[in-house]
């Protein structure tokens, strides 16, 4: 299990590598201005998938790091 600051560290490079610099510190500042409830983002985050489809990509994607 990844402590507090390396999913921080990981987090932040995966911000960084996908948004640039710059919009990366504009996501952090975006979601820490708001009040987010991550348990309700995730209840609608893939309401319009399957089960199966969600598997399919999440397969896809680890397929992709080796």
């Amino acid at each position: 299990m990844l402590t507090d600051t390396e999913i921080k560290t990981k987090g932040f490079r995966v911000l960084v590598k996908t948004l640039g610099d710059v919009d990366a510190e504009k996501f952090i500042r975006l979601i820490s201005k708001e009040p987010f409830d991550y348990t309700q983002w995730q209840k609608h985050l893939w309401e319009d998938e399957s089960v199966e489809k969600v598997s399919e990509k999440a397969m896809q994607y680890r397929s992709k790091d080796k």
